[in-house]
């Protein structure tokens, strides 16, 4: 493989870096821009670039390749044929028609992605795409860049635990050019003058605290709710998926004094009565301090919704604090949930879901202006007004086969800004449910407490 030095300069003749006065996107003056396309043209130079770009990295522990739209997708597509690594695709926006996919490829989730940039500055344009990729229960293993322009970004992502390697830095370019006669001394120093004193900086946008969004709550049982939270310093909802009332109420007396909510899919019962279950139930709630989270996922015109929430053998909207409702039929199908809080189903964490860019942002605009919805279910992040509910938490495993797709609590409070995390299977199929659910409780609640520092 060619030494990095005569690389590099081959890769200048390219005009890949030019000096003078440049107005950069965030409107400041560089003395020298950076544009890495050319390299695309030259085949040689393009399958060395790969060659160098591969030696940095552990690709032993990456199993797909992505490049950044758009300079970096040829890059990424011959580390890809270098390396024999399955390519995928991160469109910059999603088709509004076809499959109106982010993510094209064929790839499953758990599986870990090397992510390859041209140059990197504030880290911005990856900061856009990872959360894209990893909303497809994806995992970022590490980010390689041919360039880093030493503003910040780097360290940036490294500071949110993302391996970063850089092939050459702007300074190492400076030097190399002023070797070789190509830029002189004060060049230089306008250069080094310029990144010191153009740092970017971020100022981390804190999230707002269970007390600040109680203070602001305006639906009942979104105030009871946070205050359970702040007094049991829980965040934790726990998913009952059990066929029996006799798994039911067993379960809920383990978990209950560590969740904030029982989230019951209560039409799966083989047994259910509403004197030996519900009455049982709230009796529990009312114990050990919870709301019990009926997620039925109401998804039909207004009238039958009725219908289904206040009659028949559940009588949903007697004992239910929450309920959980797609918004496909629009905003008043939400209307008739009286007292009932209403969770929105904004979007959904299995492999596939139709739950796109274009659906999410309607439904959100919905459920921002709709009184009886206090929140969403949601694998993207939501405006700080609604309560955030994240389902496919696992502190273990990365997905169960069936398209369920899990993330850590440290990346729904940290990536996604969630308030509440909903565990289902990590508790109810744990040997020991009770332990299990204290120790959600402890991770999800540390989560909480680094991501509003």
């Amino acid at each position: 493989m060619q030494n990095k030095r005569d690389f590099f300069l081959e890769c200048y003749d390219l005009g890949i870096i030019k000096f003078g006065q440049f107005t950069l996107k965030s409107g400041i003056q560089s003395p020298f821009y950076v544009d890495l396309r050319p390299l695309a043209s030259d085949p040689k130079i393009l399958k060395s670039l790969a060659e160098h770009l591969l030696s940095l990295t552990e690709i032993q522990n990456s199993e797909l390749i992505c490049g950044v739209p758009y300079a970096a997708l040829p890059m990424a597509t011959a580390m890809s044929l270098q390396a024999d690594i399955p390519l995928i695709i991160k469109r910059k926006e999603a088709k509004a028609y076809g499959t109106k996919k982010l993510i094209e490829g064929i790839y499953k989730a758990g599986q870990k992605c090397l992510v390859v940039e041209d140059v990197i500055t504030s880290g911005k344009s990856l900061l856009e795409t990872i959360p894209k990729i990893e909303s497809e229960g994806v995992k970022v293993s590490e980010i390689v860049v041919v360039l880093d322009r030493e503003q910040g970004g780097k360290q940036l992502l490294e500071n949110q635990g993302y391996k970063v390697s850089a092939l050459f830095t702007i300074s190492e370019a400076v030097e190399i050019l002023h070797q070789e006669g190509k830029i002189n001394a004060d060049e230089v120093l306008r250069i080094k003058d310029f990144i010191a004193g153009n740092p970017i900086k971020f100022e981390k946008k804190r999230r707002l605290t269970y007390q600040q969004k109680l203070e602001t709550a305006a639906h009942p049982a979104a105030k009871k709710l946070l205050e359970i939270a702040i007094e049991k310093q829980t965040n934790l909802i726990a998913s009952a998926d059990l066929l029996t009332t006799k798994e039911l109420l067993a379960f809920a007396e383990k978990v209950g004094p560590h969740i904030a909510a029982l989230k019951t899919h209560i039409d799966i019962l083989s047994d259910f009565s509403f004197d030996e279950t519900i009455y049982p139930l709230r009796n529990l709630a009312q114990k050990h301090n919870f709301l019990l989270m009926e997620d039925r996922k109401f998804a039909d015109i207004g009238s039958t919704q009725e219908m289904q929430y206040a009659y028949g053998a559940y009588q949903i909207s007697a004992w239910a604090d929450l309920i959980t409702a797609h918004l496909i039929a629009g905003e008043k199908s939400a209307d008739l949930f009286m007292d009932t809080g209403v969770v929105a189903i904004l979007s959904m964490s299995s492999v596939g879901a139709l739950t796109d860019d274009h659906y999410f942002g309607k439904a959100v605009e919905i459920a921002q202006k709709h009184h009886n919805i206090l929140g969403g279910v949601s694998q993207k992040s939501l405006p700080e007004d609604l309560l955030h509910f994240t389902p496919g938490i696992n502190l273990e495993t990365s997905g169960d086969g069936k398209g369920q797709q899990y993330n850590t609590p440290h990346f729904a409070f940290q990536n996604l800004g969630t308030d509440f995390i909903i565990v289902g299977r990590g508790i109810y199929k744990n040997p020991n449910p009770e332990q299990a659910a204290l120790e959600y409780k402890i991770a999800g609640w540390k989560a909480y407490e680094e991501s509003a520092k």
